[in-house]
């Protein structure tokens, strides 16, 4: 078990996809003339989203933690992108037919004239921790809840900000779409009890005499 950590390392996660979807992680080529063209417009769209969250009254402005914001981007994101002629964009249908906000990924994007499908994720970061080893990105396969449906371009849309001013004014200074097809993943082996697990009644062996009110 602790070896583990050297054996689990530098995972393309192309291959971790193709393993539990079956589906392909297509490298993104810029030279293609669908792939240009709809990189064009997702730029228009991100330098769009990232103008009017920046604005003093947009809706994250006063939003204290950074968690809360990532909706308000990926709904933009989608909204924008649902206005942008010839695309179409919504939130990825799991294997069981519905809807779900949370897990990888976050948004389909469909090129209507090509039907190709690109993958979105937004992620949000401080600026300097770009070059952090912290964990940002997290992926679990499990068959009924399984958004990656289709062979598709896989994007990181990444978003830079600065640190908060005391009046919680947020700023967004840069961002950057990553293609997936080579990234690589480290796999994080760790044994998970509930409250539930540990809170046995056969287990516990003192309490306090008397809850305090």
């Amino acid at each position: 078990l602790l070896q583990e950590d050297a054996q689990l390392r530098g995972i393309p996660f192309s291959e971790v996809i193709f393993d539990s979807t079956g589906k392909r992680v297509l490298a993104f080529d810029p030279k293609d003339e669908t792939n240009a063209r709809v990189l064009k417009q997702i730029s228009v769209v991100l330098d769009e989203a990232m103008a009017r969250l920046n604005a003093p009254q947009s809706a994250i402005q006063g939003i204290p933690r950074i968690n809360e914001i990532s909706s308000h981007f990926e709904d933009l994101i989608r909204e924008l992108l649902n206005k942008t002629p010839g695309l179409a964009c919504d939130f990825p249908k799991t294997a069981a037919g519905g809807k779900q906000r949370s897990g990888y990924p976050d948004l389909e994007l469909v090129d209507q004239l090509s039907r190709r499908v690109y993958y979105l994720d937004p992620k949000l970061y401080a600026v300097g921790s770009r070059d952090s080893s912290f964990r940002t990105f997290y992926f679990e396969p499990k068959i009924a809840t399984n958004k990656v449906r289709e062979d598709a371009v896989h994007f990181i849309v990444g978003f830079e900000h600065e640190k908060p001013a005391v009046d919680r004014q947020w700023k967004f200074t840069r961002w950057d779409l990553v293609d997936l097809s080579h990234f690589q993943v480290k796999l994080k082996a760790e044994f998970q009890g509930s409250n539930r697990d540990m809170y046995r009644p056969e287990a516990i062996v003192a309490t306090s005499g008397k809850k305090v009110e």
